[in-house]
């Protein structure tokens, strides 16, 4: 987001701030807590989680290099009744509150970029709601993988069975199944937690139109801001993206906090 800005404002913005490390599980703002802080990804991925009482946690939205988490400070709330967790470590620009409000306050190319991008996240978070009700299994997985992958550098990523499953809001069983489907079609290879996209272009067309509709308004309210990127060179500091089941679990916090085309057919759809 903020590479998108002019260079004046994103120079004054990024004096202002500190660019920090995400790290796996990093939970960056509590349900009905204050958010303190603010955070502009440039390789890291967060999930935005709600919770649902003893039914556990689910995914509602995903943040990355196109976002902000924190967004609650922006529409003026001080807290919300949700989680923001790492999910792929990273880096970030970190801004505090106070002064994110000020700058986030005046008219300009950030507050612009912003209100852009809450629509840009309300569609997603509207659009996932209605895929994870209405689409087969298969297809949700695919355009989850995808939407994954237009965040981090390269094509590998770590993914558990566990998490997915809780991303996908089904038995592990069932995504042991969708990924032999994923596998057997030539689409990824899934090995001891590690997931490499083989053929982006058969996983498009494995997936349902949620995905397309999500990254296309996307692209139209912020411009070409998401697809997969290379990743680092050899020797450099970006590490290989991570997803852990853990992350998203609804279990307590550490004890230092104790406030292809489109005929081919779908792995795992019902067609």
């Amino acid at each position: 987001m903020l590479d998108a800005l002019p260079i004046d404002d994103r120079r004054r913005l990024q004096a202002r701030a500190q660019r920090v490390r995400l790290e796996l599980r990093q939970v960056l703002y509590w349900p009905d807590e204050p958010i303190t802080q603010v955070y502009f990804p440039v390789d890291a991925v967060t999930s935005l989680l709600t919770l649902l009482g003893a039914a556990g946690t689910v995914e509602a939205g995903l943040v990355g290099r196109e976002g902000l988490v924190g967004l609650p400070l922006f529409l003026g709330a001080e807290a919300t009744h949700g989680r923001a967790v790492c999910q792929i470590a990273g880096e970030a620009w970190r801004l505090p509150a106070a002064i994110f409000r000020e700058e986030s306050g005046r008219d300009g190319p950030l507050r612009d970029r912003l209100l852009r991008y809450t629509q840009a996240l309300l569609h997603q978070v509207s659009q996932s709601s209605g895929c994870n009700r209405a689409h087969p299994t298969g297809e949700r997985c695919a355009r989850w993988l995808l939407m994954v992958h237009d965040r981090v550098p390269g094509d590998t990523f770590r993914l558990t069975q566990e998490f997915l499953a809780l991303k996908l809001g089904t038995r592990r069983p069932t995504v042991t199944v969708v990924m032999g489907a994923l596998q057997q079609a030539g689409l990824v290879t899934y090995r001891r937690g590690t997931l490499t996209i083989l053929d982006r272009e058969g996983l498009e067309a494995a997936a349902c139109e949620c995905y397309a509709i999500i990254r296309d308004e996307t692209a139209r309210l912020l411009g070409p801001v998401l697809g997969p990127s290379e990743p680092a060179p050899a020797g450099g500091d970006t590490p290989l993206a991570e997803v852990d089941a853990g992350e998203a679990s609804p279990g307590g916090r550490p004890a230092s906090h104790r406030r292809a085309n489109a005929s081919r057919k779908r792995p795992g759809s019902r067609r």
